[in-house]
């Protein structure tokens, strides 16, 4: 499977072809065996494959698809660190087919686009940065275990 190389690669597929995602995981030859998630808090079977959607909202407007881009991938990059060091980012096109526990599309009918290079998301780490007001990744690791 190619690799897209660059965060301004990624931003460029986004927008030329709409219905693309993201899935973090060990790739497509593990996934696509049986395609389906589970829920990892109750282990139920999902209709799909949980994903993040790349497609940009109306509400983003005229903004850098750079920026989008970088986001979406920043947002889930601890991933490695905390499921295990072989999942990595991969492109894909599909269709929804129904929304997981975090609200996160269900994925059927993949066709696997590419693998997304480890510089992408060092390039998305440093567009983030630059960006105005705190952000951090969706990492639950990292909350307090009692919350307030």
């Amino acid at each position: 499977m190619p690799a897209i190389g660059s965060l301004d690669e990624l931003a460029d597929l986004i927008a030329r072809r709409p219905g693309l995602y993201v899935r973090w995981s060990m790739g497509p030859e593990i996934d696509l065996r049986a395609p389906g998630s589970r829920d990892e808090l109750t282990g139920i079977p999902l209709p799909g494959l949980s994903a993040n959607p790349l497609d940009v909202e109306p509400w983003w407007g005229e903004r850098p698809l750079r920026v989008w881009a970088a986001r979406r991938l920043y947002d889930y990059a601890h991933l490695p660190r905390v499921k295990d060091p072989r999942v990595r980012p991969w492109l894909l096109h599909g269709k929804v087919n129904g929304r997981g526990p975090d609200n996160e599309p269900l994925v059927t009918d993949v066709r696997p686009i590419g693998w997304i290079d480890p510089a992408v998301i060092e390039e998305s780490t440093e567009e983030i940065s630059r960006q105005h007001g705190g952000w951090g990744p969706l990492d639950r690791s990292r909350r307090d275990a009692n919350p307030a």
